[in-house]
């Protein structure tokens, strides 16, 4: 058993080349091989998200807290709420984050296929975001 206390990981800076505007990331867990899981929370500033990105395995997202915004390429813009989950099956291109106005938070849960996670794309534009 590994209990991981609230505060026991340092809160980090979403990284400028994946993120666009403020984002905030805080790791909840990543599990010991052979388990390949891990977690975080994220917290996005209005306005801001990720740029486009894969999972080799998916992803899910669960929100907790304000309002935010996903697309998969090819589709349309959706709204997401406290309560609501989103999954990402493996390869999908997409993006995620805070509406216009109002922050959102959510636990990003993904698996590690060969040591890695997330494959980043381009940023999303200003025109992709307000679409």
């Amino acid at each position: 058993m590994d209990i991981r206390k609230i505060g026991s990981q340092p809160s980090g800076k979403g990284p400028s080349d994946y993120f666009t505007g403020t984002v905030r990331v805080d790791p909840l867990f990543s599990a010991p091989s052979p388990a390949r899981v891990s977690g975080a929370r994220v917290t996005f500033e209005p306005g801001a998200r990720t740029a486009w990105h894969t999972h080799p395995l998916g992803q899910t997202l669960i929100v907790t807290e304000g309002f935010g915004r996903v697309q998969r390429e090819g589709g349309p813009i959706e709204e997401i709420r406290p309560g609501d989950v989103v999954w990402f099956p493996p390869g999908e291109r997409h993006w995620h984050g805070a509406s216009p106005t109002t922050a959102m938070t959510h636990l990003a849960i993904q698996e590690q296929l060969d040591g890695k996670a997330v494959d980043w794309l381009e940023k999303v534009s200003d025109d992709q975001y307000g679409a």
